[in-house]
């Protein structure tokens, strides 16, 4: 176990799961069949990592309330009839953590999804109780708030500085930033990483394996 972390808090899409593409086609066919204009494939990735409310009104400033209700539900209902067969999880994703796990490390996950959604996805990979905790936005603060951080801290009884946030987006990494937490970037999500480079993260990684590899080189 790397002497400096004991604590290690993964965003679910684009980080864990390849679930972006399906994201955007499901903002694309809300916006569709609510009649608002699509924004391009960018701008929604742009928008990935915050709660699915918060997006909606990030990416369509003038939606109003009842409008927002609607667009959430088409946008729910065309997300859970792609994940009847769950997005995948990226390449070397079950090995690593099952190493991290054995070698110590507590193992978080803090996301812009719903505990519906999360529940869900956790169930499909036979991940019910895989995690010490896991924080969903509909039930805390959406990010980049740090509150979904600080209580997973707290049920951890853990410092900022014995936990690292690893993500694929600013609002990842803007949290972590927020809570005195180091952070982990990964290129292959939402986000290019030279967008991410901005919020100073410790490591940056091209594939989920890496993440082991740097824990695993023990500092003086």
């Amino acid at each position: 176990m790397h002497p400096d972390y004991k604590l290690l808090i993964f965003d679910w899409d684009g980080t864990l799961a390849n679930s972006i593409g399906r994201i955007v086609e499901s903002m694309h066919v809300a916006s569709d069949r609510t009649g608002f204009a699509r924004c391009d494939d960018f701008a929604v990735k742009g928008i990935i990592g915050l709660g699915l409310p918060e997006a909606i009104r990030s990416l369509y400033p003038e939606i109003g309330d009842d409008e927002l209700v609607v667009f959430r539900q088409h946008y729910a209902d065309h997300y859970i009839a792609l994940e009847a067969e769950p997005s995948p999880l990226f390449d070397g994703v079950v090995n690593t953590l099952e190493v991290l796990r054995a070698e110590g490390y507590h193992l978080a996950v803090a996301t812009g999804k719903a505990r519906r959604g999360l529940d869900r996805v956790l169930k499909s990979h036979g991940w019910d109780d895989y995690f010490d905790i896991t924080r969903a936005a509909d039930e805390t603060a959406s990010k980049p708030h740090p509150l979904m951080l600080e209580q997973i801290l707290a049920h951890c009884e853990m410092r900022p500085e014995q936990a690292l946030m690893v993500g694929d987006s600013s609002f990842d990494l803007q949290m972590a930033r927020n809570a005195g937490m180091g952070s982990v970037a990964v290129s292959y999500g939402a986000q290019s990483i030279e967008a991410l480079r901005a919020f100073e993260p410790r490591l940056a990684i091209d594939h989920f394996p890496e993440l082991h590899a740097w824990l695993s080189r023990r500092t003086d």
